[in-house]
């Protein structure tokens, strides 16, 4: 059950840490465009998706436990800043080193929080790798 506290907890800090800054490079309004629309559902995603979220989840989630304990070391604001934008990236990379774009890793993510269904089968994936 830890494991998949982290899962997550991974997904949930993921979609906010993630999509904000890209949002605020969305000058068209295409983000909120995106936002607004139906959330997805678990038909929206294939096995192989969700077997990349699962293992990508499980990577953030100790990028995230690592950068918040730096966080928590420093109340340098641009010192913050800097570590924001590193764990940030390195999340990005993972997600993407996945075979997942960052917008389908949010969107998972999102219909994880909606779907208990959907959030059994990830957490099992997550409990099989």
């Amino acid at each position: 059950m830890q494991k998949f506290t982290a899962l997550f907890a991974a997904a949930l800090l993921t979609a906010g840490m993630i999509s904000a800054p890209a949002m605020a490079q969305d000058t068209n309004g295409q983000a909120q465009q995106q936002t607004q629309q139906a959330a997805p559902t678990a038909q929206d995603f294939t096995d192989e998706q969700l077997q990349q979220f699962a293992d990508a989840s499980q990577q953030i989630a100790a990028i995230s436990q690592k950068y918040t304990q730096k966080l928590q070391g420093t109340d340098d604001q641009s010192k913050q800043q800097a570590i924001r934008k590193e764990a940030n990236d390195k999340m990005v990379s993972v997600v993407q080193d996945s075979g997942l774009t960052v917008e389908t890793f949010n969107a998972i993510g999102q219909a994880i929080q909606q779907d208990p269904e959907l959030m059994k089968r990830v957490q099992g994936m997550a409990n099989e790798s």
